[in-house]
């Protein structure tokens, strides 16, 4: 009903009573061009603002006001439907990624002089122009301020807020953002936001001449499809897609604290980009990590998103999931716990909107990846284990780096382990992913690495690890001659 409704194929006034709870106006297309238009004036002024202005004073305004408000931001996000413990992690990734010590980490990327021979050289990045943000629907705010830092690289930016889910973002950015903005002088237009229907409003920036980036989050195909548009008519894709990211825990490791993060694999449901999505485990402590993982699981419930401790977020549809389930067990896994539906009391129920915590075992990284639960990214709480066969600690430890590094996809990877000759290679050899965590929790925020980013089909053919300050600028170098005399000496003249 909702897609009619949408569609225009069935009128408001003619929905059952008490069906329609909302209506948001829909950006037009002469909106849609507005608002990129402003953006590219805006940018033509506020990328001359000194580095101490739109970097150091945006990020630290930023960071200032989502500390401040932080309470209000947790409380959109729980809006979206967000568990309250999630919102609160959301909310301490952009803490991270606006702390000082970020912002001094680019601060040294963005601009680095030099004196040589009578020239001043500088190495600078220089803001692409106007950057479009496509966030998700399932986590509208938290993308869309990631999106913004980017307005620290001197870019105008454009926020595509939700159709389903418009409130969190449009709110934030008129009452908490712009009047940081405002308090630093940007010029009108710096940031806006438009709410509308993701294609014809991606097909409108493609086709723009003002845009210069787009920054898309959401599946693999879509947003392959929107690179290759992109970069045909020349402008800069950067993705945010699906994640499907390996643990690997070795003979020695923490095994309490390896389960503990393979347990984030459950947060939201699984229903994060950045949450563990298997393990790859050394065959002599397999039996114990498990069943740490097993117990840890079965303290996870469901609950509303304003419960404190509710970590399990509603899965709308749970035909996927039992296809996955149903694949993996025919090639061989074996179903060690979950693997129902359940109501929001955790009674089992196929109808009911939540799904058990689920741990596969799969024995054998040699047929692992003919299971689709291992080879792509599931979006559902269903964690398989890999149980290694058994063989020498030199041929396992290779096979293992080869098995992460041939994943198609790159976002996060995590190694348990406490031999430093391991830890070591593990870090040499491993080059998939954008981050690389050893002894961590998984979903952990720890400035100044980014937060984001990926490789593979993670992040596309351009993916890498994700400072939208960096990822949407472009390195310049600049030579200024301030001693005719001595530049002559050295072939300036040439």
């Amino acid at each position: 009903m909702k897609r009619r409704l949408e569609s225009g194929a069935l009128s408001p006034r003619d929905a059952p009573e008490g069906i329609v709870v909302g209506r948001v106006s829909l950006a037009e297309k002469e909106t849609v061009l507005d608002a990129v238009a402003a953006a590219a004036e805006a940018s033509r002024i506020w990328r001359c603002e000194p580095l101490s202005t739109r970097l150091d004073g945006w990020l630290e305004l930023l960071h200032m006001t989502i500390r401040t408000y932080e309470d209000e931001f947790v409380r959109m996000l729980v809006l979206e439907g967000h568990p309250l413990e999630l919102a609160r992690w959301e909310m301490s990734g952009m803490r991270a990624l606006t702390r000082p010590e970020t912002a001094a980490y680019l601060r040294t990327q963005m601009r680095q002089e030099f004196t040589i021979d009578g020239r001043r050289n500088i190495v600078r990045r220089a803001a692409d122009g106007v950057v479009c943000v496509n966030p998700p629907a399932n986590a509208p705010l938290v993308s869309a301020l990631l999106g913004a830092t980017s307005l620290a690289g001197g870019n105008g930016v454009v926020v595509r807020a939700p159709r389903t889910a418009p409130y969190s973002i449009t709110h934030v950015i008129r009452t908490l953002l712009a009047p940081v903005l405002d308090e630093l002088g940007a010029p009108p237009g710096t940031l806006n936001v438009v709410c509308g229907h993701p294609g014809p409003m991606l097909e409108t920036w493609i086709n723009s001449p003002d845009v210069n980036d787009i920054i898309y989050f959401g599946d693999v195909p879509v947003g392959l499809k929107i690179e290759r548009r992109c970069v045909e008519v020349g402008k800069k894709p950067i993705l945010e897609l699906a994640g499907n990211d390996i643990v690997v825990v070795w003979k020695d490791a923490d095994l309490d604290g390896a389960a503990a993060a393979l347990v984030e694999g459950f947060y939201g449901s699984g229903q994060l980009c950045m949450v563990p999505n298997q393990a790859v485990v050394h065959p002599d402590v397999a039996d114990d990590l498990i069943a740490r993982v097993v117990d840890r699981a079965s303290a996870l419930h469901p609950g509303y998103p304003d419960e404190e401790g509710v970590l399990l977020s509603p899965v709308l549809r749970h035909d996927k999931f039992d296809r996955v389930l149903a694949d993996a067990v025919a090639k061989g896994a074996t179903l060690v716990t979950g693997g129902h539906g359940m109501q929001i009391d955790g009674t089992r129920d196929s109808a009911g909107f939540f799904l058990e915590p689920t741990v596969l075992r799969m024995d054998g990284l040699s047929r692992a990846r003919e299971l689709d639960a291992v080879k792509h990214e599931t979006f559902f709480p269903l964690l398989p284990i890999v149980v290694a066969e058994p063989a020498d600690d030199e041929t396992l430890f290779d096979e293992f780096v080869d098995f992460v590094n041939t994943n198609l996809y790159g976002l996060r990877n995590s190694l348990w382990a406490t031999d430093q000759a391991v830890i070591d290679r593990y870090v040499d050899e491993v080059t998939s992913g954008g981050l690389l965590k050893v002894n961590d929790s998984h979903i952990a925020f720890t400035p100044p690495l980014p937060s984001h980013g990926g490789t593979g089909l993670t992040g596309g053919a351009f993916g890498e690890a994700n400072f939208p300050v960096l990822r949407t600028t472009h390195i310049q170098g600049i030579s200024i001659v301030v001693d005719p005399e001595s530049s002559a000496k050295t072939g300036g003249a040439a």
